[in-house]
């Protein structure tokens, strides 16, 4: 199994013409981002296509609060994706407040939707969605095996106030279900911690290294032959500021390059439990 490094485009300002070449000199295999304007979208599928990279288009479920509402923008959107040629789809999806009832049946219909359009959909553990907490995503993920993860565990640490090692067989179960992760470091307080680099955080990047190996694993045992990782590290109100003057506290060019570079570096030189067993 390879590991595909994507950068996403949350927070860049420049321009794609000048960014591409940029994120092309650091490693990265692709790029993620929401769906541009209509307008722009043949521009970014030809820059797409001149530096070699993939695409993962992040979409999002809405038009109201209702199960229908959701399906409905869920479809329109999966098929502008679809246009683009996506190497899969990263879908934030549904309501936190919906019913167990709702969100299964959005579910069981997303799932029929995907099979339809030949694409890879995801969707993403995050706040504010279905999934925002890993004790109502295990009993979806349970009833619907072929369901597909996006896994942002930061997420989860937030929502929780705590380590999610307190529950690995919900961890374990994400993995086998994730087919894309989502790299950024969450604490009890946050969503993501000020810079990842910093020694008082170490305990929480060897947290959520510990469960994106568990996620390793799941894939390989699969006989997945891509995995694909965004460092999603995000610019204010996410990365910290100073008060007042709303200074970054970090730089997020420096903290996404980085910890991508740290989890390639790990990608490439973990000891995959087959090889244990060979031991």
């Amino acid at each position: 199994m390879k590991l595909a490094l994507h950068r996403h485009l949350w927070g860049v300002t420049e321009p794609w013409d000048t960014v591409f070449p940029r994120i092309k000199s650091l490693g990265f295999a692709g790029i993620e981002a929401g769906l541009p304007a209509a307008d722009h979208r043949g521009r970014l599928r030809d820059l797409l296509d001149q530096h070699g990279f993939s695409f993962i288009p992040q979409i999002f479920t809405g038009g109201g609060n209702s199960v229908d509402d959701h399906l409905a923008s869920f479809r329109r959107q999966v098929d502008e994706a679809r246009a683009l040629g996506p190497l899969l789809i990263n879908a934030h999806s549904g309501r936190d407040f919906w019913s167990a009832a709702d969100s299964l049946r959005f579910y069981t219909e997303a799932l029929a939707i995907e099979f339809a359009s030949g694409i890879t959909v995801t969707h993403e553990t995050h706040r504010g969605r279905c999934f925002y907490s890993p004790w109502v995503t295990r009993p979806v993920l349970e009833a619907l095996p072929a369901l597909k993860l996006t896994a942002d565990f930061s997420h989860w640490v937030v929502v929780a106030g705590r380590l999610l090692d307190v529950d690995l067989d919900t961890v374990r179960l994400a993995a086998r279900h994730t087919h894309h992760l989502h790299a950024r470091v969450g604490y009890e307080e946050g969503p993501q911690v000020p810079d990842p680099r910093a020694p008082e955080y170490q305990r929480h990047v060897e947290a959520h290294e510990r469960w994106w190996d568990l996620v390793w694993d799941a894939q390989q045992a699969r006989g997945q032959s891509v995995s694909t990782l965004t460092p999603e590290f995000g610019p204010p109100a996410y990365l910290h500021t100073l008060p007042y003057s709303n200074v970054p506290v970090a730089n997020l060019w420096d903290i996404c390059t980085s910890f991508a570079q740290r989890q390639a570096e790990r990608f490439n030189h973990r000891t995959w439990p087959a090889q244990q067993a060979a031991r």
